[in-house]
């Protein structure tokens, strides 16, 4: 354990020994003349010694003050730049972490474009469906699905979380053909379903009104873990899975995945939404971030909605 005086009554002298003068010294810690005087009266207390010989307009280092000086200066020097050199590091450096899905279908498509515009920053991506303690400083942002009531974060919602039931164009011409007709909502309870047991399932089908018995919800079949991993075996012809259109417009558009009812949307009480520390949202690089990300998410929305019109 050290046995160091208090900190501010060394910085205190620090800065009249340097400076030569309180006033100045008050003014440099953002202190008043007094509070200085009073920190290095009761660090002479501390020492058993005087440090100044107190004159009109200059504070004069005793050779015990003299003494003192350099080391505590080199001290505080030492210190500011180790301060200094973690403040370059991290500010050379966002850490985002996010959903496995949101990572995989939305934003590993495009934040690329953020770091090209702020060729300065690096960019780490973390995805995974733990909560990272964005407040330990294991990642500087977070973009979460849920509630929105994370307690000590500031919370930016960015949409809210629908589904409707998506397949391979081969899949779905492959059950028209069998049907003999167009594929209807009423359908869906007899076709391979990825994650069929999935209560999501059970609210799409009473959203759209069809009937679904207790044997076809607990209808044994491919799990999977993330509607990212949903969404490629739905691509993989493996079935029909309840994905987020949002998240999946590129690949609609690619025609790796085909939405038969467009029209037909459940929603859940939950969204996706940004979140870091309070106290931390004007540090450039988060507010960087905010400020590129909430507008790229609102033209996603919108070009959404245009589709779906």
């Amino acid at each position: 354990m050290r046995k160091l005086p208090p900190l501010t009554a060394i910085r205190a002298f620090e800065a009249a020994a340097r400076n030569e003068n309180f006033t100045a010294a008050a003014a440099e810690l953002g202190m008043t003349q007094a509070a200085v005087s009073y920190q290095v009266k009761a660090l002479e207390e501390r020492v058993g010694a005087a440090l100044f010989v107190r004159e009109r307009g200059r504070a004069r280092l005793t050779p015990l003050g003299a003494r003192l000086l350099p080391s505590l200066s080199q001290a505080f020097d030492a210190i500011e730049a180790a301060f200094s050199t973690y403040e370059a590091e991290d500010e050379s450096l966002l850490t985002i972490t996010t959903t496995t899905t949101f990572g995989n279908t939305w934003l590993a498509w495009r934040v690329g474009q953020f770091q090209m515009q702020h060729p300065d920053l690096a960019v780490r991506l973390l995805t995974g469906n733990e909560l990272v303690d964005l407040r330990a400083g294991d990642a500087d942002v977070g973009i979460r699905g849920g509630s929105g009531e994370w307690e000590g974060l500031e919370c930016h919602r960015l949409f809210r979380a629908s589904f409707t039931p998506m397949a391979s164009t081969e899949c779905i011409e492959e059950a028209e053909r069998k049907l003999g007709r167009p594929l209807e909502p009423a359908d869906l309870p007899d076709l391979q379903r990825i994650n069929a047991s999935d209560e999501w399932w059970q609210q799409w089908f009473t959203d759209n009104g069809v009937s679904a018995d207790e044997r076809v919800l607990r209808r044994p079949g491919v799990r999977l873990d993330s509607q990212a991993n949903e969404g490629h075996a739905a691509m993989g012809g493996q079935g029909f899975a309840l994905l987020t259109p949002l998240l999946w417009a590129g690949d609609v558009a690619a025609g790796r995945l085909t939405i038969p009812f467009p029209d037909r949307l459940s929603s859940r009480a939950w969204s996706y939404w940004l979140v870091f520390p309070p106290e931390r949202r004007m540090v450039p690089k988060i507010k960087r971030f905010r400020e590129w990300l909430l507008p790229e998410i609102a033209r996603s929305v919108e070009e959404r909605e245009l589709v779906a019109v």
